[in-house]
Protein backbone atom coordinates (compact mmCIF):
# COMPACT_ATOMS: atom_id res chain seq x y z
CA UNK A 1 0.00 0.00 0.00
CA UNK A 2 0.98 3.65 -0.75
CA UNK A 3 2.53 5.86 2.01
CA UNK A 4 0.04 8.51 2.58
CA UNK A 5 1.52 12.42 2.63
CA UNK A 6 1.44 12.26 6.31
CA UNK A 7 3.39 9.25 6.45
CA UNK A 8 6.27 10.13 3.06
CA UNK A 9 6.77 13.69 4.98
CA UNK A 10 7.41 11.83 8.11
CA UNK A 11 9.46 9.37 6.49
CA UNK A 12 11.36 12.28 4.77
CA UNK A 13 11.86 14.28 7.75
CA UNK A 14 13.46 11.09 9.95
CA UNK A 15 15.83 10.35 6.78
CA UNK A 16 16.77 14.00 6.59
CA UNK A 17 17.87 14.30 10.65
CA UNK A 18 20.07 11.36 9.83
CA UNK A 19 21.56 12.70 6.54
CA UNK A 20 20.49 16.33 6.56
CA UNK A 21 22.36 16.91 2.95
CA UNK A 22 20.94 13.82 1.48
CA UNK A 23 20.30 14.30 -2.44
CA UNK A 24 16.69 13.91 -3.02
CA UNK A 25 17.09 11.36 -5.92
CA UNK A 26 18.76 9.47 -3.33
CA UNK A 27 16.33 9.82 -0.63
CA UNK A 28 13.67 8.51 -3.14
CA UNK A 29 15.63 5.02 -3.95
CA UNK A 30 15.92 4.38 -0.61
CA UNK A 31 12.19 5.36 -0.12
CA UNK A 32 10.79 3.86 -2.83
CA UNK A 33 9.07 6.61 -4.20
CA UNK A 34 9.37 9.10 -7.06
CA UNK A 35 11.22 11.59 -6.22
CA UNK A 36 8.69 14.46 -7.04
CA UNK A 37 6.99 13.19 -3.99
CA UNK A 38 10.54 13.64 -1.93
CA UNK A 39 10.07 16.97 -2.53
CA UNK A 40 6.72 17.69 -2.18
CA UNK A 41 7.50 16.14 1.18
CA UNK A 42 10.52 18.26 2.32
CA UNK A 43 9.97 19.69 5.62
CA UNK A 44 10.41 23.17 6.78
CA UNK A 45 9.27 25.22 3.74
CA UNK A 46 11.90 24.29 1.67
CA UNK A 47 9.71 23.42 -1.68
CA UNK A 48 6.50 25.06 -2.75
CA UNK A 49 4.61 23.15 -5.61
CA UNK A 50 3.73 25.74 -8.50
CA UNK A 51 1.34 25.81 -11.46
CA UNK A 52 2.22 23.27 -13.81
CA UNK A 53 -0.09 25.13 -16.19
CA UNK A 54 2.03 28.20 -16.66
CA UNK A 55 5.21 25.89 -17.22
CA UNK A 56 6.04 28.00 -20.38
CA UNK A 57 5.82 31.25 -18.85
CA UNK A 58 7.87 30.18 -15.81
CA UNK A 59 10.31 28.99 -18.41
CA UNK A 60 10.17 32.24 -20.36
CA UNK A 61 11.39 34.28 -16.88
CA UNK A 62 14.61 32.23 -16.63
CA UNK A 63 16.54 34.73 -18.90
CA UNK A 64 16.38 37.18 -16.48
CA UNK A 65 18.58 34.98 -13.93
CA UNK A 66 21.21 35.14 -16.11
CA UNK A 67 23.48 32.06 -15.77
CA UNK A 68 21.99 29.38 -14.49
CA UNK A 69 22.99 26.06 -13.75
CA UNK A 70 21.04 23.02 -15.32
CA UNK A 71 20.74 19.55 -14.29
CA UNK A 72 19.08 16.75 -16.63
CA UNK A 73 18.51 13.62 -15.55
CA UNK A 74 17.07 10.34 -16.84
CA UNK A 75 17.53 6.34 -15.47
CA UNK A 76 21.20 6.76 -16.96
CA UNK A 77 22.90 9.58 -17.05
CA UNK A 78 22.80 13.08 -15.74
CA UNK A 79 23.81 15.65 -17.71
CA UNK A 80 24.59 19.39 -16.11
CA UNK A 81 25.01 22.69 -18.19
CA UNK A 82 25.87 26.24 -17.08
CA UNK A 83 24.33 28.97 -19.05
CA UNK A 84 21.04 31.47 -19.99
CA UNK A 85 17.93 30.52 -21.24
CA UNK A 86 16.50 32.13 -23.72
CA UNK A 87 16.04 31.34 -27.70
CA UNK A 88 12.60 30.21 -27.01
CA UNK A 89 10.48 28.47 -30.24
CA UNK A 90 7.96 25.43 -30.55
CA UNK A 91 8.58 22.60 -32.83
CA UNK A 92 5.94 20.30 -32.76
CA UNK A 93 5.90 17.99 -29.09
CA UNK A 94 9.23 20.58 -28.15
CA UNK A 95 9.19 23.56 -26.79
CA UNK A 96 12.90 24.60 -27.51
CA UNK A 97 15.51 26.56 -25.60
CA UNK A 98 18.44 27.07 -27.91
CA UNK A 99 20.96 29.92 -26.50
CA UNK A 100 24.89 29.25 -27.14
CA UNK A 101 25.35 27.62 -23.77
CA UNK A 102 22.14 25.63 -23.56
CA UNK A 103 20.26 23.55 -25.92
CA UNK A 104 17.30 21.95 -24.28
CA UNK A 105 14.45 20.59 -26.23
CA UNK A 106 11.68 19.89 -23.58
CA UNK A 107 8.77 17.30 -24.35
CA UNK A 108 5.97 19.67 -22.13
CA UNK A 109 2.96 17.28 -22.39
CA UNK A 110 5.67 15.21 -20.54
CA UNK A 111 5.84 17.32 -17.73
CA UNK A 112 3.89 16.48 -14.06
CA UNK A 113 4.67 18.78 -11.63
CA UNK A 114 7.03 21.96 -10.58
CA UNK A 115 8.52 23.24 -7.71
CA UNK A 116 10.52 26.24 -5.82
CA UNK A 117 12.65 24.51 -3.49
CA UNK A 118 14.95 25.76 -0.81
CA UNK A 119 17.73 23.33 0.68
CA UNK A 120 21.06 22.65 1.44
CA UNK A 121 23.59 21.97 -1.20
CA UNK A 122 24.08 17.58 -0.71
CA UNK A 123 28.05 18.41 -1.50
CA UNK A 124 29.10 21.41 1.12
CA UNK A 125 25.84 22.30 2.69
CA UNK A 126 25.04 25.97 1.37
CA UNK A 127 21.69 26.53 0.89
CA UNK A 128 20.52 26.44 -3.21
CA UNK A 129 17.65 27.76 -4.54
CA UNK A 130 15.71 25.81 -7.87
CA UNK A 131 13.10 25.13 -10.16
CA UNK A 132 12.62 22.14 -10.23
CA UNK A 133 10.18 20.11 -12.94
CA UNK A 134 9.37 16.35 -13.11
CA UNK A 135 7.62 14.68 -15.64
CA UNK A 136 4.11 12.31 -14.79
CA UNK A 137 5.74 9.54 -13.36
CA UNK A 138 7.53 12.01 -10.70
CA UNK A 139 10.73 11.49 -12.25
CA UNK A 140 13.02 14.81 -12.74
CA UNK A 141 12.91 16.31 -16.21
CA UNK A 142 15.49 18.92 -15.43
CA UNK A 143 16.31 21.67 -12.61
CA UNK A 144 17.12 24.87 -12.64
CA UNK A 145 19.68 25.96 -10.26
CA UNK A 146 19.76 29.50 -9.07
CA UNK A 147 22.88 28.88 -6.62
CA UNK A 148 24.64 25.68 -6.94
CA UNK A 149 27.10 25.18 -4.01
CA UNK A 150 30.24 27.21 -3.13
CA UNK A 151 28.20 30.51 -1.71
CA UNK A 152 25.02 31.13 -0.57
CA UNK A 153 22.51 33.38 -2.54
CA UNK A 154 22.81 36.60 -2.71
CA UNK A 155 19.88 39.19 -1.58
CA UNK A 156 18.92 39.69 -5.74
CA UNK A 157 19.45 35.57 -6.66
CA UNK A 158 17.11 35.33 -3.75
CA UNK A 159 14.72 38.24 -4.16
CA UNK A 160 14.41 36.70 -8.04
CA UNK A 161 13.89 33.29 -6.35
CA UNK A 162 11.46 34.30 -4.12
CA UNK A 163 9.18 36.69 -6.75
CA UNK A 164 8.89 33.66 -9.26
CA UNK A 165 8.22 31.52 -6.50
CA UNK A 166 5.59 34.07 -5.24
CA UNK A 167 4.28 34.55 -8.70
CA UNK A 168 3.95 30.88 -10.12
CA UNK A 169 2.60 29.18 -6.40
CA UNK A 170 -0.07 26.83 -6.42
CA UNK A 171 -3.32 26.83 -4.27
CA UNK A 172 -2.42 30.52 -3.64
CA UNK A 173 -5.80 31.87 -1.69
Amino acid sequence: MADSAADLATRVRSALEKEPLAMTLLLAHQLGVPEAEIVRALPDGRSCELELSRWEELIRSFPALQKVHVICSNAAVTLEAVGQFGGFSTAGIFFNVQTPSIDMHIRHAQLGSVFAVEKPGHVDGVPTVSFQFFDRAGHAAFKVFLTFGGSAPDPKRMSQFVELREKFRAHRA
